[in-house]
C-alpha cells in the first residue's frame, strides 16, 4: 500500500559557534547484509555497479504520477521517478546517510539558524544556472499556504529564507529544528529555476520541463502509459549510465510482474509480494531486498467507541498472529515487531539508547488467554468494530484479514469494509473517508534516517494522528526532541515517546518490512535501500555486462 508522507519537521541544532558540520557522518543508517528471520529473505547492501552504458532501460512502476511538481511529491510514484530529475540542497545517499546535495556545504552557526553555501556552476535543465535565487524561490514554494505543498510541516519552524550571498542561503527558524536540515535531502529541499517553473505556471509537473538539476531530464511523458527520462549531458556531477530510462505504468501487479520477466521492462521497485517466489526461480535477473525504514502497521481511527479502551486495543495485538501475516501477507520477507520505528532508523543512536528503545515494547507472540481476559475486563465481548481492507495489495487484503480472525478469537466481532485501490490513498488525507472505519492497514516508510519521523505523528492536532490522540506529556516530549541540540540527548527523548506510543497502541505495530528491487540480467546498479525515493538511482544503472 502507498505511503503519503506528509507530517515532517525538524533538524539538527548544534553547540552554538560556526561549527561546519562533517555532513558525511551526519547522520547514519548503513544498510545492513544478511538473513532475517533465518530463512525469509537477505538484504542486501546494493547490487553490483554497472560495467557500461546503456542505450536505455524500462522501470516498471504501479502507478502514474499525477503530477511531478516536487511540492506535491509525498508518494512511491512521484518520487521514484523525481528524485532522477530534480535535486535537493542535500543528499540521502545508498546508504540512507545524509550528504551534501545541491548545498556544497551547510553550517549551523546557531541552533536556529542553517547557512547552505551552493555549489557553483550547476546549470538547470532549462539551461540558466542556479543561483542562491532559485533556492530562496524553490523553498518558498513549500511555505506558500496557497500551494497546499505536501511538505510544508517541515517548514512550521521555518522564520525566513534569504540569500545571503550569490550562492549562499540562509534559513531562520523560530526555535530549533532537529528534523530540518535532514529533510533538506527529500523533495522538501528540492531546487527548481525559478523561471521555468513560472513559465510553466499551472502546467508545472504536468509537462515539459521541471526546470531541475538532476542526471535526467523529463523527456516524452504519454500519459496513461509512461515518462521518458534523458540523460542531462551538463549535469554537474558524474554523467548517467544510460541514455535514457523509461517508466511503464503498469498498475496491475501480475501485468507488471510479467512484464518483468519477459523483459519487457528490465527493472521495478515494490515487487507484488505474492510474486517474490516466482521471480526468484525465474531465471531472467534477481530479486534483491535492503533496508526499508518501513513498519507495517494497523491504525486505529478514533477514540470514540470500543477501540477507546487501550485494553481492547492491547487485546487485538495480543490476538494477532504477525508470524502467519508476515509469511503470507509479505511473502516470507519480513520480521515481526512490537515497535512502531525500524532498528534501522535507530542506527544514529547511542548503543545504550538503541536498546532501550526497544525494551518491553509490545509483545509479538500471541497470548489469547490474556487477550481475551482484557476484553472481558472492558465490557467488550460481542462488540463490532470495522477494519478497511483493499485489492490495492496481498500486504493489506491479508493483514485485514488477520485482524478479523483475531477479532473472532477474543470475542469481538470484526467487519471488514472493502475500498477500491484507488480510493484507498484518502484515507490517509481525508477524516471523511475513514468514517464508519475503526482500524486500516498502513505501511510507514520515514523519509529520513530518524524515528522521530514516524513518532510525532501523535503529538496532538499531527496529520496522521488520525485518532486525535492528545497527552500534554507527549506533546512536550516531542518538542524537546524537535528543539535537542545534543543527537544522543534527541535519541534518549524519543525512546520515552516510543515506550509511550507502545503503551498506547495507536498503531498496532505488525512487521519491518525491507525494500524490494527486481533486475534482469541486461542491467545492475539500482541501490536496494529506500533511499531511491530522493537518491537518483536511475543514474547508477548500468549494464550488467
Amino acid at each position: 500500500m502507498t505511503d503519503p508522507q506528509r507530517t515532517p519537521r525538524r533538524r539538527t541544532a548544534l553547540a552554538a559557534a560556526a561549527a561546519l558540520l562533517a555532513l558525511t557522518a551526519a547522520c547514519s543508517g548503513p544498510p545492513k547484509s544478511g538473513t532475517a528471520d533465518g530463512d525469509g529473505y537477505r538484504l542486501s547492501a546494493g547490487t553490483p555497479a554497472g560495467q557500461t552504458g546503456l542505450d536505455s532501460f524500462t522501470w516498471a512502476v504501479y502507478a502514474e504520477p499525477p503530477t511531478l511538481d516536487y511540492i506535491s511529491a509525498f508518494d512511491y510514484p512521484q518520487n521514484t521517478v523525481l528524485s532522477n530529475v530534480c535535486e535537493s540542497l542535500m543528499r540521502w545517499t545508498p546508504q540512507l546517510t545524509l550528504t551534501p546535495g545541491l548545498a556544497e556545504q551547510v553550517s549551523n552557526p546557531a541552533p536556529t539558524t542553517w547557512v547552505y553555501d551552493l555549489r557553483p556552476n550547476v546549470h538547470f535543465h532549462d539551461g540558466g544556472v542556479m543561483t542562491a535565487d532559485d533556492v530562496v524561490y524553490s523553498l518558498g514554494r513549500q511555505m506558500n499556504p496557497e500551494n497546499a505543498a505536501a511538505w510544508a510541516q517541515q517548514f512550521q519552524n521555518v522564520s525566513s529564507i534569504t540569500k545571503t550571498g550569490p550562492l549562499q542561503v540562509t534559513v531562520q527558524l523560530t526555535q530549533p529544528d532537529s528534523q530540518f536540515n535532514q529533510y533538506m535531502a527529500a523533495a522538501a529541499g528540492v531546487v527548481a529555476s525559478r523561471a521555468g517553473v513560472e513559465a510553466a505556471g499551472q502546467d508545472y509537473g504536468t509537462g515539459g520541463s521541471l526546470a531541475c538539476t538532476g542526471p535526467f531530464k523529463l523527456g516524452t511523458w504519454t500519459k496513461g502509459q509512461s515518462v521518458e527520462l534523458q540523460r542531462f549531458d551538463e549535469y554537474w556531477g558524474t554523467k548517467a549510465k544510460s541514455a535514457k530510462a523509461v517508466f511503464r505504468f503498469l498498475t496491475d501487479p501480475s501485468a507488471r510482474v510479467n512484464a518483468m520477466l519477459s523483459g519487457e521492462a528490465d527493472g521495478g521497485y515494490l515487487i507484488p509480494t505474492e510474486s517474490y517466489e516466482r521471480l526468484r526461480g525465474s531465471g531472467v535477473g534477481t530479486l534483491y531486498f535492503g533496508e526499508g525504514l518501513s513498519t507495517v502497521n494497523v491504525n486505529v481511527t478514533k477514540m470514540a467507541g470500543v477501540l477507546g479502551d487501550v485494553r481492547v486495543r492491547k487485546a487485538l495485538s495480543l490476538a494477532l498472529d504477525r508470524s502467519g501475516f508476515v509469511k503470507t501477507g509479505l511473502g516470507g520477507a519480513g520480521r515481526v515487531t512490537g515497535s512502531l520505528t525500524s532498528q534501522a532508523a535507530w542506527a544514529a543512536a547511542p548503543e545504550q539508547v538503541r536498546k532501550e528503545a526497544f525494551e518491553g515494547l509490545t509483545p509479538t507472540a500471541p497470548d489469547l488467554e490474556q487477550a481475551k481476559a482484557l476484553i472481558k475486563e472492558a465490557g467488550a465481548s460481542g462488540k463490532s468494530i470495522t477494519v478497511a481492507t483493499s485489492p490495492i495489495g496481498q500486504d493489506v487484503s491479508v493483514l485485514a484479514t488477520a485482524v478479523q480472525a483475531a477479532g473472532a478469537k477474543i470475542g469481538l466481532d470484526v467487519k471488514l469494509r472493502t475500498i477500491a485501490p484507488n480510493a484507498f490513498t484518502a484515507l490517509f488525507t481525508d477524516p471523511k473517508a475513514r468514517e464508519g472505519i475503526d482500524l486500516f492497514p498502513e505501511t510507514y516508510y520515514d523519509s529520513i534516517t530518524d524515528p522521530l519521523d514516524l513518532l510525532a505523528n501523535f503529538k496532538t492536532g499531527a496529520y496522521q494522528n488520525f485518532a486525535s490522540f492528545s497527552d500534554p506529556g507527549y506533546d512536550e516530549l516531542v518538542k524537546k526532541a524537535v528543539t535537542a541540540t545534543d543527537p544522543a540527548e534527541r535519541f534518549a527523548v524519543t525512546a520515552k515517546l516510543q515506550r509511550t506510543a507502545s503503551e498506547q497502541l495507536l498503531w498496532i505495530p505488525v512487521a519491518e518490512w525491507p525494500t524490494a528491487v527486481f533486475l534482469n540480467k541486461r542491467i545492475t546498479g539500482a541501490p536496494t535501500t529506500i533511499s531511491y525515493l530522493y537518491y537518483p538511482w536511475a543514474a547508477d544503472v548500468g549494464a550488467a555486462k
